[in-house]
């Protein structure tokens, strides 16, 4: 599976991201869509036209309620021809989804641990178990149930791929490429060495849509990830 990026589209507005679409024409055609912009920008409309125009979305609403909710949400994400949906690696939600999902070309992923935790957060909000106990734990669950892949930080990629096999989307966010700023997130790795442990999809966002020339940025990106590939 060749590795590939994803751009995240983490801006307030539709125009904003239209504009970061239009500079990495034929440079990146998979862009990332998450709460910011899903609720505050247009968000699922604006998903529907890049797939209208032949780009791949990924809508990273990180789905987690009751299964007959979970259920039509994916149903309904599946509907617009999206190419992966994110939901909390709870089992019953990643069933609820899969059965949304079903007969459509969306690929399920289940969030084991958000890459901006870390044990201490983890202790904080009830959890017992550290985080790669936990990641674990949700990557046994996800291949008993059979989704397409998971998000995991690039620091568990590799147990990612051994649990889940060689067709599995190992989604990796919290990328940074060398000199970046980590700001949030706790758990980063730059794209070569997250493909080197298994990295399926980088999910790149700030880095990005966040400097002035995002078209060089990416480009520097991919350039990174074919050196790694050789």
């Amino acid at each position: 599976m060749a590795a590939e990026l994803i751009v995240g589209l983490d801006v307030p507005t539709r125009a904003e991201a239209e504009r970061i679409v239009e500079a990495l024409d034929g440079v990146a055609d998979f862009f990332k869509i998450g709460y910011q912009l899903a609720y505050g920008g247009d968000g699922l409309a604006l998903g529907a036209a890049l797939i209208a125009a032949g780009k791949r979305v990924f809508f990273d609403l990180k789905l987690l309620d009751i299964d007959n909710t979970v259920e039509k949400g994916a149903a309904a994400i599946a509907a617009t021809g999206a190419s992966m949906l994110t939901v909390h690696a709870y089992p019953h939600a990643m069933r609820a989804a899969l059965r949304g999902a079903a007969g459509s070309g969306l690929t399920v992923l289940g969030v084991t641990v958000l890459t901006s935790l870390s044990n201490d957060d983890l202790a904080e909000a009830g959890y017992a178990a550290p985080v790669e106990d936990l990641v674990a734990l949700r990557l046994e669950a996800a291949r008993a149930i059979g989704i397409g892949g998971v998000v995991v930080s690039g620091h568990e990629a590799a147990r990612a791929r051994a649990v889940l096999g060689p067709q599995a989307a190992v989604v990796t966010p919290g990328i940074r490429p060398a000199g970046s700023a980590a700001s949030d997130q706790k758990r980063v790795m730059t794209p070569a060495d997250a493909l080197a442990a298994g990295a399926s999809h980088l999910v790149v966002a700030r880095p990005i849509v966040g400097v002035p020339d995002p078209r060089a940025a990416a480009l520097a990106i991919l350039e990174e990830m074919a050196g790694a590939a050789q």
